[in-house]
């Protein structure tokens, strides 16, 4: 079994610089809508603050996270809202410092978990690597809604690799969210990563490939930008349906960004 920590370092490290993001915000910037319908800023920290504590329940106190799953059942389509509505309600300061100490929490709970243990969660059980993996791939996520509100430009990093990891894995389960058959066969996947590497996932001689930049492949699984103003490119039917339905993340399919020429 390989070492988590390295993941657990990047989780750290991705939320260290979304705090450096937020941390001087004045309580009107807070209050500014991001790109997510009805989310301020508060709501996109108050989203992760509210998720930290679920993945930390889920390493700490099964029964407790239980009760979550119940309350997500008994509300579906308003629960993700609902915890982000309450916590965007707190003054900028408390909630800044709760999710501080919320994602300090599970940094150590993840960190002190036993090898080998998987935690219950909305889907199929987790690893602590892939508890920390998915924590990262929402804070980047969230953290990339904040940026665009605020006007910043971040530098992608290898971290990205992370989130790169979850779209591909995910592949079947999009298509499945659409009412989809998954493709039987696999595609080859090539991502650019910041650094110059090239990530590749899927055999060498698989006909339906996608290609691509990390930062875009990751802006589309994530569903922060729209198909039509990224570089990801497919080859083959089954795979330029999925740069359609393509999401990294658990639950129904997003209604995912506009073009940008539809907002002009």
């Amino acid at each position: 079994m390989s070492d988590p920590t390295p993941v657990f370092d990047d989780l750290r490290d991705e939320s260290e610089e979304l705090d450096r993001l937020v941390a001087e915000l004045s309580p009107e910037q807070w209050a500014l809508a991001t790109p997510a319908p009805g989310w301020t800023v508060a709501h996109q920290i108050a989203h992760l603050t509210w998720t930290d504590r679920s993945a930390l329940l889920a390493v700490t106190d099964v029964d407790a996270f239980h009760g979550l799953v119940e309350k997500a059942l008994a509300a579906p389509e308003t629960f993700v809202d609902e915890g982000a509505g309450a916590g965007a309600q707190l003054p900028s300061s408390a909630l800044l410092s709760t999710w501080r100490e919320g994602r300090a929490a599970l940094d150590r709970a993840l960190r002190e978990s036993p090898a080998g243990a998987r935690f219950p969660w909305y889907g199929p059980p987790m690893s602590a690597a892939s508890m920390a993996t998915g924590r990262l791939m929402e804070t980047w996520a969230h953290g990339q809604d904040v940026a665009d509100t605020l006007g910043v430009v971040r530098t992608p990093t290898d971290r990205l690799k992370h989130v790169v990891r979850i779209g591909v894995r995910a592949r079947d389960f999009a298509f499945g969210a659409h009412g989809l058959p998954a493709p039987v066969e696999e595609f080859r996947v090539e991502i650019l990563g910041p650094s110059g590497d090239i990530w590749t996932y899927g055999p060498g001689d698989a006909p339906q490939r996608v290609t691509g930049p990390a930062l875009d492949f990751c802006l589309l699984v994530t569903q922060r930008a729209h198909r039509a103003d990224l570089a990801v490119r497919a080859e083959g039917p089954d795979a330029d349906r999925w740069l359609d339905i393509a999401q990294a993340f658990a639950g129904p399919p997003g209604a995912g960004r506009p073009p940008k020429g539809d907002a002009e």
